[in-house]
């Protein structure tokens, strides 16, 4: 829904078209206000302000009998062309006011999923032997490309993976479809080996 102000800019913008396309021309008086309120279906107040916009930019002038005449077609283009320019502008400003939005709920979503994960392994850490890991894959490493499935981690190392870093994205208990990428740091729970035998396993598995 548009709003009051958006309402009589665009009554203005129709009126200063209508003008241009030689419906009114100059010196034409236009109907009152209680006719034009009719029109456009709105109060007599919004009219008057889009009258009144059109007045400062000297498209029209208004009498003390409240009069609307015509005085210039020409200004009507000025008019129109600033009218677009504002709209580009605030059309920007509003999309940059969404993505700001929207990064402020990302941002707040990651911050809460970190919490809980450095809250889990803060738990895990008091569950001897059970001691959590963070380890990055390299970028050359034999799993890049394979799923947690198909390494069958778990049997290979005994370590239990909670939790896929990767980039600002956080993967929580990850299923065996999940393919792992380069860079990624995945977070292991096992005993006080797990480090040592996951380093091996992921740099050399076959």
């Amino acid at each position: 829904m548009k709003s009051g102000s958006s309402i009589y800019r665009s009554i203005a913008l129709d009126l200063a078209q209508r003008i241009i396309n030689g419906e009114f021309p100059e010196g034409t008086k236009i109907s009152g206000r209680s006719v034009l309120a009719g029109h456009y279906n709105v109060s007599p107040e919004t009219v008057r302000k889009a009258i009144a916009l059109l007045r400062i930019k000297n498209v029209v002038t208004v009498s003390q009998g409240k009069e609307i005449t015509v005085i210039s077609s020409e200004n009507c283009y000025s008019f129109i062309e600033q009218y677009k320019s504002n709209e580009t502008v605030y059309s920007l400003q509003q999309d940059v006011e969404i993505l700001l939005r929207q990064k402020r709920e990302i941002d707040a979503k990651l911050e809460a999923l970190l919490v809980d994960i450095i809250n889990y392994s803060d738990r895990l850490r008091n569950l001897t032997p059970y001691n959590p890991v963070e380890v990055e894959v390299p970028e050359t490493a034999p799993i890049v490309g394979r799923t947690l499935g198909e390494i069958r981690l778990w049997q290979h190392t005994g370590a239990t993976l909670v939790a896929i870093r990767r980039g600002t994205e956080i993967i929580v208990s990850p299923g065996p479809g999940v393919k792992f990428e380069p860079c990624d740091r995945i977070v292991l729970v096992g005993d006080s080996q797990v480090l040592k035998r996951t380093l091996t396993f992921i740099t050399h598995e076959s």
